[in-house]
């Protein structure tokens, strides 16, 4: 039995693995990262979900789901970088005035008459600026969170539900996350962003750190022989370099594969792999994934990246709603798993690869062992219930 029709699809084994790129990502920003995030209230690891009777309708040996869903009620992964980010930021500028302070005295409001005074911005999708303003809330600074022009009225107000300003600009992601960079300039606001660019690489890392959290939660929850294949979501390439700088961490050299899959509509990491610098996918028309609407790789990222991935695909938005439905409908007896449109771009690239010619250098096959990460639930839920034909 097949799960999605048959689609077209790109696909780039990564030749310069292990020889170009480099490691960005430092084993103690993570432990710093898991040691501040596991204490805040409210954390809990999301679950591993194992999924047999999907596995057994793609014809591979074992699939498990990593849940991001009920992150922190955030719906997303996302709720680990940008919060944590924020608090690293504001730590870091009450230091530089002579002030220790930990997250837990953030919180508590403790250094609020300072922290009030600090405005933090970023342009977002959706789920990273939801991130950004709820640490700005829980940390007790200011937040401007800028949307470009087809993010959703659902994601927006989720993100003005936390106290965030939210502006809506002109364009695409790319252009909101310029006019972000902008504004704080002018205004004397720092930028929490998941992407990273020449001169602007500390807050992405410290966001990238605490993604790490997740893929660590992952592979500590995984029972049995070890998985063979990480699929994982593309767009800056943040959490992808994450799950891969996490992978070498617990795995070792001899770990799974790693592939990162991004909609063919924005393949900014597969274009940056193929050329061997970072590549902008040109402009053209929106894709589903919403979360993955980026034209211009982060530079941190895409180091790790080059220098860790196995390869790279890129994937249709028509198998989108398909991978959504078979999800939340379950598999021969599989639970039902809510995944938001963002979530489904590595099992999308799981089921096209398994079985087509172009996909063989990727060794899946009856035995392979793989884990996909969820990366959101059903963030936009007006969306999610035209998509998958009921509600989350």
């Amino acid at each position: 039995m097949t799960l999605l029709p048959t689609l077209p699809f790109r696909v780039h084994l990564n030749a310069a693995k292990g020889r170009a790129g480099a490691p960005v990502l430092d084993e103690a920003g993570f432990r710093a990262a898991r040691g501040a995030i596991t204490c805040w209230p409210g954390y809990a690891a999301t679950p591993l979900v194992d999924l047999p009777g999907l596995a057994r309708t793609l014809g591979i040996g074992a699939l498990r789901w990593k849940d991001e869903g009920g992150r922190f009620g955030l719906g997303s992964f996302k709720a680990l970088g940008g919060a944590y980010a924020v608090a690293r930021h504001l730590i870091r500028t009450l230091a530089a005035r002579g002030i220790t302070a930990t997250d837990a005295d953030l919180a508590a409001g403790g250094h609020a008459a300072l922290t009030g005074d600090i405005t933090v911005t970023c342009a977002t999708d959706g789920n990273h600026g939801r991130s950004v303003a709820w640490g700005a809330q829980r940390f007790h600074c200011r937040a401007v969170i800028y949307i470009h022009e087809t993010v959703s009225d659902g994601r927006a107000a989720a993100i003005a539900r936390f106290g965030a300003e939210v502006r809506r600009v002109p364009g695409t992601y790319d252009d909101a996350v310029r006019r972000a960079a902008e504004d704080a300039a002018a205004n004397g606001w720092t930028v929490v962003s998941d992407t990273s660019y020449p001169g602007y690489t500390d807050i992405p890392r410290d966001v990238m750190q605490g993604y790490r959290v997740m893929a660590d939660e992952a592979f500590a929850q995984w029972t049995g022989p070890a998985p063979t294949h990480l699929f994982v979501q593309g767009g800056v390439g943040g959490v992808a370099a994450a799950v891969a700088a996490q992978a070498a961490l617990h795995f070792g050299a001899d770990g799974p594969r790693l592939v990162v899959v991004e909609p063919d509509r924005f393949d900014c990491l597969y274009r940056s792999a193929v050329a061997g610098t970072p590549t902008p996918s040109p402009p053209g028309p929106d894709t589903l994934m919403a979360g993955l609407a980026c034209g211009e790789v982060s530079i941190l990222a895409f180091d790790e990246l080059l220098y860790r991935a196995d390869a790279f695909m890129a994937v249709p938005d028509e198998a989108v709603a398909p991978a959504m439905r078979a999800l939340a409908r379950g598999q021969d007896g599989d639970p039902g798993v809510v995944a938001g449109e963002s979530a489904v771009a590595g099992l999308i690239g799981l089921a096209l690869a398994l079985g087509d010619p172009t996909a063989a250098p990727l060794a899946l096959d009856a035995s392979s062992r793989v884990l996909l990460f969820g990366t959101e639930g059903a963030t936009d839920p007006e969306l999610y219930a035209r998509l998958v034909g009921a509600p989350a």
